[in-house]
């Protein structure tokens, strides 16, 4: 059974993901982690995706972190394909392998029988000259009109998302993200615990995220990505908080505009999060600020991967 941990940034992912694995370990059955952010898949991408240090991993092992370079293209089905591997392997050694991110598409790509449509050039072409003549913002419009539940799904501001979408619609005839109709088949047997925190409280910690980001350095280790191409990268130069900083590098923005940008699409981010994974009836929730049910849906997780194992 795979372990899937879920939510929106800043409710205490990682965490947690150490503290499952240990109550694994400690019922005698080793445990791997998968990442499900695609920001962490970025060599370099540290402080501005919150990513693990290797001395902080208690010596467990970790998937897909660090994997592509920042002038790579992510793709979720490349993505699906590597994690999918993965999981068969940790699955292969004995081991429990626990999933956990909040990049939804990423993460239903992997647990749930998600099938990718096909392309059609000529469709998307269209819609490459429409944004050329007529904006982004049309095409958002578009999208929200034929399918609300993608276009709030989607990135407003990406708008290799927000065409692919809309390519999809016209390609399948059945909405700009038919693959998530498959959400109710697993690929492999799988609990999905999500943690949750209140929405006030969530604003603060993330608020304060963004700040302790740019007193971390972020301005920095942008500095050197730009070095190895961030501004060229396809993803990478999109990410939240890269952007901004970007931004400042170049002049065209000051230090408190960047970091107000930053934290207001943050929270935008962390409400798309919730709402992805609120969709998903197979999500079991848990406050994520409250210690003793917090620490209670883990060890229930933790005996349930267990018990899969003997099974």
């Amino acid at each position: 059974m795979i372990a899937v941990l879920v939510g929106a940034t800043g409710t205490g992912k990682t965490a947690a993901s150490l503290e499952l694995a240990a109550r694994i370990q400690d019922r005698g059955v080793s445990a791997e982690i998968v990442n499900a952010d695609a920001m962490q898949l970025y060599r370099g991408m540290d402080i501005g995706t919150a990513k693990l240090p290797v001395a902080e991993r208690r010596g467990i092992p970790h998937h897909l972190i660090d994997v592509l370079d920042v002038t790579d293209e992510a793709s979720v089905a490349t993505y699906q394909r590597d994690a999918r591997r993965a999981i068969e392997e940790i699955v292969a050694r004995g081991a429990v392998p626990i999933l956990v991110g909040g990049s939804g598409l990423y993460v239903a790509s992997v647990v749930t029988d998600f099938q990718f449509p096909g392309t059609d050039p000529e469709i998307r072409a269209r819609y490459e000259m429409l944004l050329a003549e007529r904006g982004l913002g049309h095409l958002v419009a578009e999208l929200e009109r034929r399918d609300p539940d993608a276009a709030a799904a989607i990135d407003p501001n990406n708008a290799r998302r927000v065409i692919r979408a809309l390519e999809i619609g016209e390609v399948t005839g059945e909405g700009a993200r038919p693959g998530l109709a498959a959400r109710s088949t697993p690929w492999r047997p799988y609990t999905q615990l999500g943690l949750a925190v209140e929405r006030s409280h969530l604003v603060e910690r993330l608020d304060a995220r963004v700040q302790d980001m740019w007193r971390a350095g972020l301005l920095d280790e942008v500095a050197t990505l730009r070095e190895l191409g961030l501004e060229h990268g396809p993803t990478a130069s999109r990410a939240i908080g890269y952007a901004q900083a970007l931004d400042q590098l170049a002049g065209r923005c000051t230090e408190q505009e960047a970091i107000a940008d930053t934290a207001a699409l943050t929270r935008r981010y962390a409400r798309r999060q919730v709402s992805w994974f609120r969709r998903d009836t197979a999500t079991q929730w848990v406050e994520a600020l409250d210690d003793d049910a917090r620490d209670a849906a883990l060890t229930a997780l933790a005996d349930r991967c267990v018990d899969s194992m003997a099974g």
